[in-house]
């Protein structure tokens, strides 16, 4: 049972730690104030998603027999409200448009796996957890994907025409 358990918290562990690195590039890289700004906050929030799971990780591995997860209640899943205004895009290759699909594509990948991992794990704080973190990712899934298709139609825009 523990292995089982572990397993699921390396592979999420891995995953957040992913997203953390890719947000905090892209903030780097963006050449837009307003992008950075959201971009860190994302990578802030990958951060605090690894330490409630290494919080658990660490319960897990001592194998004790009753574990809790007291940090759920500090998380709250809302609107991360990252995104004021619809950005408008100043670097010249567009760079900004591709980390948000990139973005997009991870966050859906951690809304998938949190998923099944609270389907797939026997400890109810543990699937608690899972749960919470879903929601989480699902809320920035949905920032994503809402300045995404601003900055979509922006760029067709720009280039002349509109796909409509």
């Amino acid at each position: 049972m523990w292995e089982g358990e572990l397993q699921i918290l390396k592979t999420a562990l891995i995953n957040e730690v992913e997203g953390e690195q890719f947000y905090a590039l892209a903030a780097e890289r963006s050449g837009d104030a307003e992008l950075r700004q959201a971009f860190g906050k994302l990578a802030d929030d990958e951060r605090k998603h690894q330490e409630f799971l290494r919080h658990l990780a660490q319960q897990i591995s001592a194998r004790e027999s009753e574990v809790k997860v007291d940090v759920l209640e500090f998380i709250e899943v809302s609107s991360p409200a990252i995104f004021v205004r619809a950005p408008a895009m100043t670097t010249p290759g567009n760079w900004e448009i591709s980390a948000f699909y990139v973005g997009i594509l991870m966050e859906k990948a951690s809304v998938d796996y949190y998923r099944e991992a609270a389907s797939r794990t026997t400890l109810a704080s543990a699937k608690q957890l899972y749960e919470r973190l879903a929601a989480w990712e699902q809320s920035h899934l949905d920032a994503l994907e809402k300045v995404y298709e601003v900055l979509q139609q922006e760029w067709w825009e720009r280039q002349g025409f509109s796909p409509s």
